[in-house]
């Protein structure tokens, strides 16, 4: 007999409502989905669909109208801002379109920045295989303003690994890059999720890069409209004329 894969971050009955009465729009509706370690889920959906709400309730930067998530053992519910705001720092990796890296500091400094902020010192020797996965080892003094916009992308992979945190969280992060960039920047992600054995979920719009993953999630209104495997870029896109 099989065993259920162990979930490390779950949603289950999450609604999300902005505003009230006849203005209320509702943002997920009574969405229940599991995301077990160790694997990479895409998570795609037209404008409007609830994809990115879904992404930033998982990972504790909003809070559901009404429903459960837990993260890696932890119901978010529980905790109060300050938890929560611990919480994302010691378990969730973030990377964001617009790379957020700090422009006075060097690549090195922006890579290990969230481990200064929570006062650890970096594994050093996790630290160098990071650096020779982004293959940046001679941009680490320049500033992100020397950095192409691939570097600075890949500078935020690193960063978000650098915690070695329980999930990464990647807000379309292909959407400034060009398609080299973007390549480069997903095969990253792939090998942090095979070599590494991290734990991915990324919003996209690209059905290219919905093809990296192991899974695809697809949202419609606020609702789970299909879960499956991630196939290529060209089925993706067939789904999602079809869902569409």
């Amino acid at each position: 007999m099989n065993m259920p894969e162990p979930l490390l971050v779950s949603a289950a009955d999450v609604t999300r409502v902005y505003g009230e009465g006849e203005a209320a729009v509702r943002a997920l509706d009574g969405v229940t989905v599991g995301f077990p370690a160790g694997r990479f889920t895409a998570i795609m959906g037209p404008s409007g669909s609830g994809k990115s709400t879904l992404m930033h309730i998982l990972a504790g930067l909003d809070r559901p109208t009404s429903g459960s998530v837990v993260l890696d053992g932890v119901e978010l519910a529980d905790l109060d801002d300050k938890d929560l705001t611990n919480l994302r720092r010691d378990k969730v990796g973030f990377i964001f379109q617009s790379f957020n890296l700090l422009p006075v500091l060097d690549a090195r400094e922006n890579i290990v920045l969230p481990l200064s902020i929570a006062g650890r010192k970096p594994d050093e020797e996790w630290l160098d295989r990071l650096i020779d996965t982004i293959g940046l080892r001679d941009r680490l003094t320049h500033r992100p303003s020397e950095l192409s916009g691939g570097q600075q992308q890949r500078v935020a992979v690193a960063r978000a690994l650098a915690s070695r945190p329980a999930v990464i969280f990647a807000d379309e992060p292909t959407g400034n890059l060009d398609s080299k960039a973007s390549t480069e920047l997903l095969n990253l992600l792939r090998r942090s999720v095979d070599e590494f054995g991290q734990t991915v979920i990324m919003v996209t719009h690209d059905p290219t890069a919905a093809s990296y993953a192991d899974r695809l999630l697809v949202l419609g209104d606020g609702r789970v409209v299909h879960d499956g495997e991630a196939h290529t870029a060209d089925e993706v896109l067939d789904l999602m004329k079809a869902v569409g």
